[in-house]
């Protein structure tokens, strides 16, 4: 059954790529994603699936009932885009000045389509429910999972598996991290209050771009000296706006930063300390002070039973010496959300390839991927939801 279903996709290959390049062309921000998903959707209800729109915002859900009855299980992809000018020579470039698909985010959503496609042809065989969420706003704070499952994408669903295109993993690897497997994001905002004056005169003055500049070393030693040396964290300041003339002293600066932890105790103490360190910074310079801090993402949390099957499906398709295992990221992903509610695995797909230049990084003018990572998406995602669905007892043919 699967060798059957690994044909197909690979026949319908050509049209994914269609599919993938036309949402390149056409990419659509975070919150602001219309056409998109509209396609999305308009592709669902042709395979004959019942479709839901507007999911949690802009989300959109298809559902699969399979011809026996038996468990659900969710795939999820994403599909907005980035503010980012693209500067690839590619035929199919991004045509909306200042955004592209510079993540993978088109690829994932017209992998998803294909295998709704592949799997919608044997619904019959099918013991059990799949649902297939196409996510908007991942790149955003707030992002649309936490909305999506508000509104209920997962009702019912007993397991969900999210996957993710990489550039910096060679082309033909999956690998997946049981457990912790990337980092929590949480944002903080800061706003210091001065009082401006005149650059020949600073004793007039209280400096908010000197606070400023001594609260960003400050911030440093949070992590050095608050958490333990076994605990991997990060704070980074991304943003230090202030004062737009050489001989005036501002009246304010604005600081922005994000912060990265696995573990729940480590993620407080940074949040506590950022906030006495901010408040002690500012009051010993004589200044006030606006602090914010954002809790968005929590840690990716990979089932171990569960991830046990991504790493038997993985060798099995692209063998044991492809498979990377125990590698956790300091990026953050809001599948996690989904994480929260019902177990699930998140897993990486290599799409790095030297000889087509896809060599720089997510988030990079010139990002490009492998194309034929679909393939490898596709068939993890077939092969698990039956896998799952049948109890262990399809699974594809050893490499």
């Amino acid at each position: 059954m699967l060798r059957k279903l690994f044909d197909e996709l690979e026949e319908i290959y050509p049209e994914l790529v269609d599919i993938r390049r036309d949402l390149h062309m056409y990419p659509e921000l975070s919150h602001q994603e219309v056409n998109t998903p509209r396609k999305i959707a308009e592709y669902l209800e042709k395979l004959g699936l019942e479709v839901r729109t507007e999911v949690g915002g802009r989300g959109v859900v298809g559902t699969l009932k399979g011809g026996k009855p038996g468990k659900t299980v969710a795939l999820r992809a994403d599909f907005d885009a980035l503010p980012i000018q693209e500067e690839t020579d590619v035929e199919y470039k991004s045509r909306v000045p200042g955004v592209m698909h510079a993540c993978g985010h088109d690829l994932h959503t017209a992998t998803l389509l294909g295998v709704a496609k592949v799997l919608s042809g044997v619904r019959d065989e099918i013991p059990g429910t799949i649902k297939f969420i196409h996510q908007f706003a991942e790149e955003a704070t707030p992002g649309g999972a936490k909305a999506m499952v508000a509104d209920g994408c997962l009702d019912g669903v007993d397991m969900i598996y999210g996957a993710h295109v990489m550039s910096t993993e060679e082309f033909g690897t999956v690998s997946v991290k049981e457990g912790y497997a990337s980092s929590a994001q949480d944002d903080f905002n800061i706003v210091i209050h001065g009082r401006g004056g005149h650059g020949s005169q600073p004793h007039l003055s209280v400096d908010p771009l000197v606070t400023g500049s001594q609260l960003v070393v400050n911030l440093q030693q949070i992590v050095s000296r608050r958490v333990d040396p076994l605990q991997a964290a990060a704070v980074t300041v991304g943003s230090f706006v202030s004062g737009e003339v050489n001989n005036v002293i501002p009246d304010s600066a604005v600081i922005k930063g994000t912060v990265r932890t696995f573990d729940e105790e480590a993620r407080t103490i940074i949040a506590e300390a950022l906030e006495n360190v901010t408040n002690a910074t500012c009051t010993a310079n004589g200044a006030t002070v606006d602090f914010e801090y954002i809790k968005d993402c929590p840690s990716i949390y990979n089932d171990p039973q569960e991830t046990k099957r991504v790493e038997e499906m993985a060798t099995l398709l692209v063998g044991k010496e492809n498979l990377i295992t125990g590698v956790p990221m300091m990026g953050s992903e809001d599948f996690a959300f989904y994480q929260k509610e019902v177990p699930g695995v998140y897993f990486l797909v290599g799409g790095r390839n030297e000889e087509i230049g896809a060599v720089f990084p997510h988030h990079h003018p010139k990002f490009t991927i492998d194309e034929r990572a679909i393939l490898h998406i596709g068939n993890m995602f077939i092969s698990l939801v039956l896998n799952f669905l049948s109890d262990g007892k399809i699974k594809p043919e050893s490499k």
